[in-house]
């Protein structure tokens, strides 16, 4: 059940209004890495999750909490959009402030599609996707994909810090970079917990059995650049991150195959062979009186 209550989680209003900022800002609402991809991803982990108790709660807690942010920054955006120029189009780029605008940096779409708002979009205007979510119901590998959602978040959002002198903006930049330190720090205790407990450990799936793997490569770094330096990594040589393992060093691939012949589909996919065309249009004619589809 959900339910909304008109106030925000920390203010958004910026000093004045900044219709290019509103475009930059729109990144932290709907790219990849966005508050909307964190809300639902974190929303769609705890609905596939298969384990009940504190997991389950912190992740539904964490991701209504994360749509809050979203309102927050659609709140934001649309007071950065408030004066933006309508214009009505004339021949010269001088006499068209909705060009000029466009030309400056604004997303002519903020105008037209949202009415001066905010959208799902990032900032190049790409709509968000639902691809951008990750939710496996594995645990260790959905809490390890949520640590990198709020560090590239939080990088984003300093950058954009340095993008403006707005203290509104900044104020609120400020808050929300702060959530991502909580939030970094949150996921990285609660996957090192479920490796602690046994509950899910590296590699992940962990109840995979090793012994079906490929136990000459497992753990085995192959140098596929002309890079001298790798070698000398901890990846290269010791015991493995997991302890389940010893790295070793190859330079270039252990193993190779010769590439197989290429394929022959159904004549009727039309897909052009070796073969005569007419020897084709035959077979499928063929095939069509044979009924096989």
């Amino acid at each position: 059940m959900y339910f909304h209550e008109q106030e925000l989680q920390f203010k958004a209003t910026p000093d004045k209004p900044d219709a290019v900022y509103a475009r930059k800002l729109q990144e932290v609402l709907g790219g990849q890495y966005g508050e909307i991809s964190v809300a639902l991803q974190y929303q769609f982990q705890a609905w596939n999750m298969h384990i009940p108790g504190k997991y389950r709660d912190m992740v539904f807690g964490i991701g209504a909490e994360e749509m809050g942010h979203v309102e927050m920054l659609a709140t934001m955006i649309a007071q950065l959009l408030e004066k933006s120029p309508l214009g009505i189009t004339e021949d010269a780029l001088q006499d068209d402030p909705t060009v000029a605008a466009v030309v400056g940096g604004t997303d002519i779409q903020h105008a037209i599609v949202a009415g001066a708002g905010a959208r799902p979009v990032d900032s190049m205007g790409n709509p968000w996707q639902g691809s951008y979510i990750t939710a496996s119901g594995n645990l260790l590998a959905d809490f390890t994909a949520n640590e990198n959602a709020e560090m590239q978040g939080r990088v984003q959002a300093a950058r954009l810090y340095h993008m403006t002198d707005d203290h509104g903006v900044r104020d609120l930049l400020s808050f929300l970079i702060a959530r991502d330190t909580m939030h970094q720090n949150m996921w990285a205790t609660a996957a090192a917990e479920l490796r602690e407990k046994g509950l899910e450990t590296m590699p992940v799936p962990s109840n995979f059995p090793q012994h079906k793997e490929n136990q000459e490569v497992n753990y085995q770094y192959l140098n596929f650049s002309d890079g001298a330096e790798a070698k000398n990594g901890p990846w290269a040589s010791g015991p493995s991150f997991d302890g389940k393992g010893e790295y070793s060093y190859h330079d270039g691939p252990t193993t190779s195959v010769p590439m197989p012949p290429p394929t022959h589909p159904d004549s009727r996919f039309y897909g052009t062979t070796e073969l005569p065309n007419t020897v084709e249009k035959i077979a499928g004619t063929v095939q069509d009186k044979l009924n096989k589809e």
